[in-house]
C-alpha cells in the first residue's frame, strides 16, 4: 500500500496535476506531523525496550486477579490509555503484540482481546491531538490550543470507549467466562531506564496543556530516553531500523494525491454529500459520510478530502468522530488497523475481514451517533 501512495504521489508531481509550489505547500502543512509520527515511534519502541509495554501488561494480569472478564476490561483500560497518551499506532504495533503473549501465557482466548486492542486503537482516539494523525491535522485547521481540544472531545470519547466496552464485551461474552493463573512478573532490565521511559510515554500528551506542540513534545521525549539507553543501555541496540519511513512515504504520497484530486474537481461528489450546515442533523451527516469516507479510502485520505467542508464551529470535530471512529468495519479504513492485523498474523492469530467487519456493522451506528451527539455537550 505504501508503495502505491508513494507512485501516485510522484506521479501527481511528475505529470503536473499538482503543480510543485502546491506539493510543496501540502509537505510543509504534514512536516509536523510527520516529526510527530516518527518521534513518537521511536518513544514508542525505546520503551518497549525498556520493558514498559511489559511490565503494564503484567501489572493488569494481576490486578485482574484471575478473573478473564476483568482482565479484558484492564486491557480495554491500558489500550484506551496507550492510544490516548502515545497515538493509536503505538497501540496498533507494541501494545498488540505484548497482548497476545500475554493471552498464550495465561491460556486465554486471543480473539477478545485482540479484538479490543484495536477498537481502542480507533475509537479511543478522539481526546487529545496525539492521539491520532487527523487530530493534529485538524488542530493546525481549527488553531485550538490542547485544552481546547479536550474541551470539545471529551465526552464524545468517553461515549466512543463505553460504547466499545457493551459491544465488544456482548460480542464475546461467552468467552470472557472463566478463570487465568496470572504468569508471573516481568522485571524491567534496568530500572531507571525503564522509569524513564514509562515517565515520558506519560507526559507527551499532557504536555499539550502547558502549550508543547506535540511534535516538540514527541522528540523530546525520544531523545530523553534514546539518552538514557546511550548511557545505560549496556550495547543494546537501539531501534533506528524501525523508524516508520514507509508509513512516512505513505502519508505524503496519499495527500499529494488528494491534493491534486481536489484541485481537478475529482472529489466534489465526496464533499457533496456531508453538507454545510450545523444543526444536528448536518453534523450527524458529516460524521456518518467521513465515516464511510474512511472505510472506503482509509481514514487519512478521507479527512484531507472532507476537511474544506468541515472548517467552522463543531463541524471540524464532527468529521473527526467520523474518520476516527469509523474504521472499525473494513480492515484498511486506518493505517493502525492495518498495522494491527499485521501483527496478529505474525502472532498466528486469524482475524478474518469477515468478523471484523461483521463486529464493526454492530458497532459503527452507535459510535459515530452517539459520539456525534455528545458533542452537543460542548458549553
Amino acid at each position: 500500500m505504501w508503495l502505491v501512495a508513494v507512485l501516485a504521489g510522484l506521479l501527481v508531481v511528475l505529470t503536473g496535476a499538482l503543480p510543485p509550489d502546491a506539493a510543496l505547500a501540502v509537505l510543509a502543512q504534514l512536516a509536523p506531523v510527520l516529526v510527530f509520527l516518527v518521534a513518537m515511534t521511536l518513544l514508542a519502541e525505546l520503551a518497549d525496550l525498556a520493558g514498559v509495554f511489559d511490565a503494564a501488561a503484567y501489572r493488569i494480569a494481576r490486578l485482574g486477579g484471575g478473573r478473564v472478564r476483568r482482565l479484558w476490561l484492564l486491557v480495554l483500560a491500558l489500550a484506551t490509555v496507550t492510544t490516548v497518551l502515545m497515538s493509536l499506532d503505538t497501540t496498533a504495533v507494541l501494545l498488540t503484540p505484548v497482548v497476545l503473549t500475554l493471552c498464550e501465557r495465561c491460556g486465554l482466548p486471543s480473539l477478545p482481546f485482540a479484538m479490543v486492542v484495536v477498537w481502542c486503537a480507533n475509537t479511543a482516539s478522539l481526546l487529545l491531538p496525539v492521539s491520532n494523525l487527523t487530530n493534529l491535522l485538524s488542530l493546525q485547521h481549527t488553531g485550538a490550543t490542547t485544552a481546547q481540544f479536550a474541551a470539545v472531545m471529551w465526552a464524545p470519547a468517553v461515549v466512543a470507549v463505553l460504547v466499545t466496552a457493551l459491544v465488544l464485551g456482548l460480542r464475546y461474552r461467552t468467552r470472557l467466562g472463566g478463570a487465568y493463573q496470572h504468569p508471573g512478573a516481568a522485571l524491567p532490565g534496568d530500572r531507571l531506564l525503564f522509569r524513564v521511559a514509562a515517565a515520558a510515554c506519560l507526559l507527551v500528551g499532557p504536555l499539550g496543556f502547558v502549550g508543547v506542540p506535540a511534535p516538540w513534545a514527541a522528540s523530546i521525549g525520544a531523545a530523553v530516553v534514546a539518552l538514557g539507553f546511550a548511557v545505560r543501555g549496556r550495547g543494546r541496540r537501539l531501534p533506528w531500523t524501525r523508524v516508520p519511513w514507509r508509513l512516512v512515504l505513505l502519508v505524503a504520497g496519499l495527500f499529494l494525491a488528494v491534493a491534486a484530486a481536489q484541485r481537478h474537481g475529482a472529489l466534489d461528489l465526496l464533499t457533496s454529500l456531508v453538507g454545510t450546515g450545523h444543526s444536528t442533523l448536518d453534523l450527524l451527516r458529516l460524521a456518518g459520510s467521513s465515516a464511510l469516507g474512511a472505510n472506503l479510502v482509509n481514514n487519512l485520505p478521507a479527512y484531507a478530502a472532507l476537511a474544506p467542508a468541515a472548517a467552522s464551529g463543531l463541524r471540524p470535530y464532527a468529521l473527526l468522530v467520523g474518520v476516527n471512529l469509523g474504521p472499525v468495519v473494513l480492515l484498511w479504513g486506518s493505517l493502525a488497523t492495518l498495522l494491527w492485523h499485521e501483527r496478529c498474523r505474525r502472532r498466528g492469530v486469524r482475524v478474518s475481514a469477515r468478523e471484523y467487519a461483521l463486529v464493526g456493522a454492530l458497532g459503527i451506528i452507535p459510535l459515530v451517533a452517539g459520539s456525534t451527539l455528545a458533542l452537543l455537550l460542548t458549553p
